[in-house]
């Protein structure tokens, strides 16, 4: 168990961080207060530099070019000669026989005419102004954190057996939590982050335009990762795309949560669907001034917003809420780095993620012996949780497992976290049997999950009608469509039959091993190829 202790109450100071003790207890990662009683302002962020006094004539102004003189309009180059006496930027509005608009008309695609000496004050200024002030005037009851919230309960009851216990109590009332609470802050997450330069992420996946995820902080300090939705549920990846520029989907992230609780792994975190107001609870929480410029109003009249990075970032692949509402899925953080440590390893199966290279598992069927040497596959559970989590990638179609996180405090024979699998349930039509590499060219796999495979085998306990009775719990159901729910039937023979193969070639007492110790392979015994 994570010896993380919880204090009864940590109020919170005015700085934004919990009152506890450093050595050895809770570190609360809170908000500021300032952030909780942040007021709603306009949908759309309002510029800063547009809350600054506009200068008087025969001052110097400190303004951007495009307010200089008041106008509203780019400042003429020097030497450009005077303007035409019929051109149509020397008429003003009224004289072309329109009509004057109002400010908030002109938002947020165009600039006002400030008159001199005046200090622009919208109604988003003034908010902020009244804001600044109600803080300095009043003081705000101090939030505090309560020791039954469902993410803390969460963490706590992390073990060596898995993320959660099997009945656990905790794991219902997060998911409950991460459907209705409401969000006090967004932000990037740290993949994005550390393509922006701001912060030394270590390992990281490189975002693009469809990989877009951002973290939310609820009202009980919580935090989870939220993913929208990219791709809608009838829709299947086209054969001609590579798992690598896959969409990521938001519905494959609670699919998958769900079926590794069924499958008794219970080594992804809990997951929820959510309906998300992507401008009440994304835009108007967050104080991230690069998230705020993302965001648009489509021509459609929906709030849309899309990834801040170097490439495929561009408004044709932004998501769009309805207007402002968006589905999306919401993924409970694991402890901090510092209280819980985890290690993020190299797949040994990983692909080449290049159009044309291969790896040498992909050409060496003998690849598995080259692993068994290999500290720690050699002595160690790992390489059986190694196939667990092929197994688990190969019902939900997902080819992007590149690497594996673990607790470094559970040891060697630690079990494997199952994160991101968004690119799951992509095509139900196909069935990318090199995913069960592990498997097929270990011939190793544990008793308990053969029994349990075996057991959603059978009619009475079918695979797929356990996951269509489980989804049936999420907020956005229906998660998957029916050809995704039969696929998962077809795929478990497909496993099922890969093992029988491997018992005739090698015996049971060789392939099917307990869940403390791994098999010996001598040398003379070592998986050959079979025809």
């Amino acid at each position: 168990m994570l010896t993380l202790q919880a204090a009864p109450s940590l109020p919170v100071g005015g700085d934004g961080k919990a009152e506890a003790d450093v050595a050895g207890s809770w570190q609360l990662p809170s908000p500021p207060v300032q952030t909780l009683l942040r007021p709603h302002t306009s949908p759309l962020a309002f510029p800063r530099f547009l809350c600054q006094k506009v200068p008087a004539k025969g001052q110097r102004s400190s303004q951007p070019a495009a307010l200089a003189g008041g106008t509203g309009l780019p400042a003429r180059r020097a030497g450009s000669g005077p303007r035409r006496a019929g051109s149509s930027l020397a008429a003003s509005p009224e004289s072309r026989g329109g009509k004057r608009r109002t400010f908030d008309e002109t938002l947020p695609f165009r600039r006002a005419r400030i008159p001199p000496g005046r200090v622009l004050t919208p109604l988003s200024c003034r908010r902020r102004r009244l804001s600044r002030e109600g803080l300095n005037a009043t003081a705000p009851a101090v939030p505090q954190l309560r020791p039954d919230a469902g993410w803390l309960q969460f963490h706590l009851g992390i073990s060596r057996d898995g993320l959660y216990p099997r009945a656990s109590a905790a794991v219902g009332r997060l998911l409950r939590d991460m459907q209705a609470l409401s969000t006090v802050s967004a932000d990037y997450s740290q993949d994005e982050k550390a393509l922006l330069g701001a912060c030394d992420c270590a390992q990281i996946v490189k975002p693009s335009g469809v990989h877009l995820k951002l973290v939310l902080r609820l009202q009980d300090f919580g935090k989870a990762m939220f993913k929208p939705m990219r791709q809608k549920r009838e829709e299947e990846t086209p054969e001609d795309f590579f798992y690598f520029v896959d969409f990521q989907r938001h519905n494959a992230e609670i699919a998958a949560f769900h079926l590794d609780r069924i499958l008794d792994f219970r080594r992804v975190p809990p997951t929820v669907g959510r309906l998300i107001n992507v401008t009440k609870e994304i835009l108007e929480v967050t104080k991230n001034e690069i998230l705020q410029s993302v965001f648009f109003v489509s021509p459609a009249s929906n709030v849309c917003f899309f990834a801040k990075c170097p490439y495929m970032c561009k408004t044709e692949y932004a998501v769009c809420g309805n207007p402002h509402l968006l589905e999306g899925s919401l993924s409970a953080f694991l402890p901090s780095l510092n209280l819980a440590p985890r290690l993020s390893i190299p797949n040994p199966w990983i692909r080449s993620y290049s159009f044309d290279g291969k790896e040498e598992w992909e050409v060496n069927p003998l690849y598995c012996n080259t692993v068994r040497e290999i500290y720690p596959y050699s002595n160690s559970n790992r390489l059986l949780n190694i196939v667990d989590m092929a197994i688990f990638d190969f019902l939900i179609g997902n080819m992007d497992r590149h690497h594996y996180e673990m607790f470094t405090k559970f040891g060697d024979d630690g079990f494997l976290l199952h994160l991101d699998n968004a690119r799951g349930f992509g095509r139900h039509s196909h069935d990318e049997t090199s995913i069960l590499a592990p498997l097929s060219q270990c011939c190793i796999i544990k008793k308990t999950t053969l029994l349990r495979l075996q057991l959603l085998a059978q009619p009475e306990y079918r695979l797929s009608d356990v996951m269509r009775e489980s989804l049936l719990q999420d907020l956005l159901a229906p998660v998957l469509t029916e050809p995704h729910l039969l696929a998962l039937d077809r795929r478990l023979q497909l496993i099922l039959k890969a093992v029988r193969k491997c018992i005739d070639t090698y015996g049971e007492g060789k392939v099917v091993a307990n869940d403390t110790t791994q098999p010996e392979a001598p040398a003379s015994d070592r998986v050959k190829p079979t025809s």
